[in-house]
């Protein structure tokens, strides 16, 4: 779905902003903020701070990086992990998945196979507290992603 800036300031747009990002804080305070002058304005309106129960949401509502039945928005953005970066990521996939007890968060548009497995890894170092947060970083980041392609000017 894509919408121009005037028709999202006017029009019912929560389902739109809900498939960006889960939350719906984000979503209520994203269409608090309208009318939004430019896009600028509106994605600087999108980067909010999550908290740990809002991260932990919207986790659960992503598929895991290297998963094939990843539909939509999800799959694009993977689409720099080809199948053997798939199959690497299923088992770097079970040990984060351990350690952090979620799954691998990355905004992962424009971005290899092998980056993200290495930003995987980089990851593991972190205690679970910081890598929620970095996590919950990540989450807004994609969701400003994608609210960029679905409103035009």
């Amino acid at each position: 779905m894509t919408v121009t800036l005037a028709d999202f300031n006017t029009t019912d747009v929560r389902e739109l902003l809900v498939a960006c990002l889960d939350v719906p804080r984000w979503v209520d305070t994203v269409l608090a903020g309208r009318p939004y002058p430019d896009l600028a304005a509106l994605t600087a309106a999108a980067r909010l701070t999550l908290t740990e129960d809002e991260i932990r949401r919207a986790i659960e509502a992503h598929p895991r990086i290297g998963d094939r039945s990843a539909a939509g928005w999800s799959r694009a953005e993977q689409s720099g992990v080809d199948d053997d970066g798939a199959a690497k990521f299923r088992a770097a996939n079970v040990e984060y998945e351990e350690r952090f007890g979620h799954v691998f968060l990355v905004c992962a548009s424009g971005r290899s196979g092998e980056e993200l497995l290495a930003n995987l890894r980089e990851r593991m170092t972190n205690d679970p507290a910081t890598e929620l947060a970095v996590a919950g970083r990540e989450l807004v980041k994609i969701a400003v992603l994608r609210l960029g392609k679905a409103v035009t000017a």
